[in-house]
């Protein structure tokens, strides 16, 4: 082959290479993650005039999760042995709100199939019983509607996530696959792809582009020393831990007064003042959770987590346990018959409401995102966000 014959091929294929539809890889298959993928392939059909019709022309994107689901609107059951019932608790994510027009038109379609339903819970503040034996005291705070609606996935906090996965069309899911840091087993360059491995060093593929949508610190595990130009601004937000404990009866004859009394069965979520427990959610009043046994959902202060994160969980549930009975003032008879407790390390996002949110992270040589709810407001919606942000930086480079 001649010189110029040779400029010319090469010619030939860098413009196939930057017209081709991408490969993509996406670590981490929380909301963000799958939320990236939706919008990815969306834009591309959008592009196709609407219509998937030559899988060639889009874009194979791979979400790599290290667990064995997807979605992180986590969901924690437990069956009765002596007949079809279970206890159940969102012990994540309790609901999430759409204040932008693109967001409330995103999940329409959930709110049309029911799968998405408002929660218009009446809310309490209260004040847990102190040593000089005063019971708790319980006041009305507000009554949520759908003018300010707070959503939650039916029948459980995850079907939500489960339905996204299920109607990605050229997404591949790896589940319980670990990436490995970037630069640990290869040499990387930019402008070029970057091959991903797993954690025992075996290769996942090479992809164009590498969005990364896991919480920040777990995000610098996988940037470290990679040459990633932003780098220096991943641990920027501060997030907090937060603990959650569960709580199931055997019957809503057994709850305590707090919850089974006339002032306690009108209430639905609760304010908690002076008590390291932040929040009381009870489950079985929500919508689509009508069989359900009785289940209540705490939520420790995020600083008080923080604090205590990396004690033994078993002292952290008895002490959560102790602040507990304290707020629904049970006896011996109204006690609780199922308990649980769960540590998350990155739950919540400290906002600095004197600097605007982070914003997605790009490397545009060597094509990688560093994305996720805490480069935004810490929430549902910023986990939207940010994946819009992301589709953007990446069909920009794309464009013919």
């Amino acid at each position: 082959m001649t010189a110029n014959a040779s400029s010319a091929q090469s010619t030939t294929n860098q413009a196939t290479a930057k017209t081709a539809a991408p490969k993509i890889a996406i670590i981490g298959g929380g909301l963000t993650g799958l939320f990236t993928a939706a919008l990815l392939e969306k834009q591309w059909a959008e592009r196709e005039s609407g219509q998937i019709k030559d899988q060639s022309k889009m874009p194979q994107i791979t979400i790599f999760e290290k667990s064995r689901s997807v979605g992180r609107l986590a969901t924690r059951y437990r069956s009765a042995a002596s007949e079809d019932k279970q206890w159940q608790w969102a012990f994540g994510a309790q609901f999430f709100t759409a204040k932008t027009e693109d967001f409330a038109n995103f999940i329409q379609p959930w709110l049309a199939n029911g799968l998405l339903q408002p929660w218009l819970a009446k809310v309490v503040d209260l004040t847990p019983a102190d040593s000089s034996g005063q019971t708790p005291d319980l006041n009305f705070k507000e009554q949520w509607d759908t003018n300010h609606a707070r959503y939650i996935s039916t029948p459980k906090m995850t079907s939500w996530g489960r339905a996204l996965a299920d109607n990605l069309q050229c997404t591949t899911i790896n589940f319980k696959t670990r990436v490995a840091p970037l630069a640990q087993y290869a040499q990387l360059a930019a402008n070029k792809p970057t091959e991903l491995f797993d954690d025992s060093g075996v290769s996942l593929g090479a992809f164009d582009w590498v969005i990364c949508t896991t919480p920040n610190v777990q995000a610098m595990d996988l940037m470290v020393d990679s040459g990633f130009s932003q780098q220096n601004k991943i641990l920027q937000p501060t997030m907090l831990a937060c603990y959650t404990l569960m709580l199931g009866w055997d019957d809503v004859a057994n709850l305590p007064k707090t919850l089974s009394s006339k002032v306690g069965s009108s209430w639905d979520v609760a304010y908690l003042y002076n008590s390291p427990l932040a929040k009381i959610f009870i489950e079985h009043q929500k919508p689509g959770r009508n069989e359900l046994l009785p289940s209540v959902t705490i939520h420790a202060r995020n600083n008080w987590s923080e604090q205590h994160v990396d004690d033994d969980v078993e002292i952290i549930k008895a002490q959560l346990l102790v602040a507990a009975k304290q707020a629904l003032n049970w006896h011996k008879d109204t006690a609780p018959s199922q308990v649980d407790c769960h540590r998350w390390r990155y739950a919540a996002t400290v906002i600095d409401k004197n600097n605007e949110p982070l914003g997605i992270l790009v490397d545009e040589q060597y094509q990688w995102i560093v994305s996720g709810d805490w480069c935004g407001q810490g929430n549902i919606e910023s986990c939207y966000q940010m994946a819009a942000k992301t589709v953007e930086a990446i069909m920009v480079t794309t464009n013919d």
